[in-house]
């Protein structure tokens, strides 16, 4: 053995040799370590939280070939839609992740932009012409969020009550609507043809601004302030239909969803609502009305409207994940045409393609023909000019309200109009 503290030239040279050695062992160590670490993540070597309602996550067997392709396992945490935002918010307050991606609805893209809780997306071209819904995801240029449950609103009527009344031809704008429901009551088909929720919650206000927009094509001005000359417009038609008996005065008091219900349930002859109705109004386990519903485009002032609304969800990668890379890949895979054609049919959900909605129409699984889904999915735009805001939630709140009050006959449209105005214009202000 060596002794290294008696100067001798032999001694020291060993030093060094030594000293050298464990560097060089030092150094293979770390470069094996970043080795494996490169093979693990070339692999895919990761697992990613997946946090959607149930009726949005793929199943295990997709689940599996997305794994088989990528390396990436996923863990779905299926979560009711009512808990998932308070989960979010409660996590993202103590700079966490409630999942690595999360569940976006388009009346939240706004509060969750602003609040950072979103990574943006980069969204090829293509895909933006093929999902029109990307729109309402964008802020100030970004993309923070991509559409996996088509909701857009699609027009239907009972064709057997017009029948009965002895009316042959759909109407195709709303002055042609109010004489067919004049026809249904005159003929005692149905008391109150019109199926439109009223009463003081989310809704009623989706429900007005499918109206505002699809008869008028403007319910907020480039500011964000109402445009109260197409609101009051909206406003005197539901009172005048109200009055008249169109529309049920106890949907003042109903749930929303309980209304749209109505078209499968033969409570009423027209609806504007969710688009799920299209296969649920021919199966007979939902519907009472089986072969009677079709669909129809939205009516608008001269003919058929030229738009309609998509409330969307969507999902988004949370701006605290620690699998970036891996949770960008899955949203990629999830939203590829064919991936989507498989999964739409694997847990039947409204693809948010339009060219998924047009291969299924082909094939006969989607129904075609006037104002169908394939027809409505091409003409999908947002009443938001700049953007859902970020103060949705308590616009949305006033707006129900006071149409709720209104319908209550506490304010007359003129009235509601004001008080819209001032309640919208004051939140656009405040937040501008």
């Amino acid at each position: 053995m060596f002794n290294f503290h008696s100067g001798s030239k032999a001694s020291k040279i060993a030093l060094m040799l030594l000293s050298l050695g464990l560097v060089f062992l030092l150094m293979a160590c770390q470069s094996k370590k970043e080795e494996v670490k490169e093979v693990k993540e070339e692999k895919g070597g990761n697992e990613i939280t997946v946090m959607l309602p149930d009726y949005g996550l793929p199943p295990e067997d997709m689940l599996k070939e997305f794994k088989e392709e990528t390396g990436i396992t996923v863990k779905t945490l299926p979560t009711s839609w009512d808990d998932i935002k308070s989960k979010v918010s409660i996590a993202a307050a103590g700079k966490k992740a409630a999942a690595d991606i999360i569940e976006v609805d388009w009346s939240w893209i706004g509060e969750f932009q602003s609040a950072g809780w979103l990574e943006p997306l980069e969204i090829n071209e293509d895909t933006q012409k093929d999902i029109l819904s990307l729109d309402y995801f964008k802020v100030d240029g970004k993309y923070y969020a991509m559409p996996h449950f088509n909701d857009l609103r699609v027009a239907y009527i009972n064709k057997e009550m017009l029948k009965k009344a002895g009316l042959e031809t759909l109407p195709s704008k709303w002055s042609e609507l109010e004489n067919v429901m004049d026809q249904l009551q005159a003929k005692d088909v149905i008391k109150n043809p019109m199926l439109y929720p009223l009463g003081a919650e989310e809704n009623a206000t989706t429900s007005f601004i499918t109206l505002v927009y699809t008869r008028s094509g403007e319910v907020f001005n480039k500011d964000n302030t109402l445009n109260k000359a197409n609101a009051l417009e909206a406003l005197q038609m539901i009172k005048k239909y109200l009055d008249k008996g169109y529309i049920n005065p106890e949907t003042i008091s109903a749930d929303g969803g309980t209304v749209y219900k109505g078209i499968i349930n033969g409570n009423g002859a027209f609806l504007i609502g969710p688009t799920f109705y299209i296969t649920s109004a021919n199966d007979p386990k939902e519907s009472k009305v089986v072969g009677q519903i079709s669909t129809l485009p939205i009516p608008g002032k001269e003919g058929a409207s030229t738009k309609t609304v998509a409330f969307t969800e969507a999902m988004g990668i949370s701006t605290y994940s620690e699998n970036k890379e891996a949770a960008k890949k899955f949203i990629e895979w999830v939203s590829r045409p064919e991936v989507q054609f498989k999964l739409s049919k694997a847990i039947n959900l409204t693809p948010t393609r339009t060219s998924v909605i047009q291969k299924m129409t082909d094939e006969g699984t989607i129904p075609g023909g006037p104002g169908s889904l394939i027809e409505q999915a091409k003409i999908v735009g947002s009443p938001f000019p700049n953007g859902v805001p970020k103060y949705y939630t308590k616009m949305s709140t006033e707006i129900f309200n006071i149409i709720n009050q209104m319908a209550q006959r506490k304010l007359t449209p003129e009235q509601a109009a004001d008080q819209m105005e001032q309640k919208v214009n004051e939140l656009a202000k405040a937040n501008s």
